[in-house]
């Protein structure tokens, strides 16, 4: 699987689950076990490496303004969540994370900013498939902190110059 097969498959299934993240992990489950096993291993090797590319605390900063706060947990969620939504808002994310503001049409907070099952969709295809774990994907490991220039959570001024859009939009 190359990397257009991968956002592919996010899109398409995103597509058919109407933005829902858990219905989308489920159709990723049910594609990738009409995938050979190695496959699967590649499609999680994308998913991987983007979901620790996004490991940055400009990333983390604009998911704490969408969400109105997010833990170690729901930063690691909205991850997820930020893959399953396509590459237009992923790699617009990742160019300035405040464009979230413009890249998300609607956002549910009850549905929207958490994809956790997504994170977990190749390893249940896997197992599926093999009766087996997943092996060790070779993935370089995340860095020990966020990449970038830490910020400060708690300082709503500060939040407010750093993603003015999203501030707009999320919190007033």
């Amino acid at each position: 699987m190359d990397e257009t097969e991968f956002w592919e498959l996010i899109n398409d299934s995103r597509e058919a689950a109407e933005g829902d993240p858990e219905e989308q992990a489920d159709l990723l489950v049910e594609r990738l076990l009409a995938c050979e096993p190695e496959v699967v291993l590649d499609f999680a090797r994308h998913f991987e490496s983007r979901y620790n590319r996004a490991y940055r605390w400009d990333l983390w900063g604009a998911a704490w303004v969408l969400l109105d706060g997010a833990s170690d947990d729901a930063f690691d969620f909205f991850r997820c969540w930020l893959i399953g939504q396509g590459r237009e808002v992923f790699e617009g994310a990742l160019h300035d994370p405040d464009s979230l503001a413009d890249l998300l049409d609607d956002f549910d907070e009850e549905v929207d900013g958490d994809g956790e099952e997504l994170g977990y969709a190749a390893d249940e295809a896997y197992e599926q498939l093999t009766g087996t774990v997943a092996p060790d994907l070779g993935v370089p490991a995340a860095p020990a902190e966020p990449e970038g220039t830490p910020v400060d959570f708690e300082d709503d001024r500060e939040l407010a110059r750093r993603y003015p859009k999203l501030w707009d939009r999320f919190r007033e």
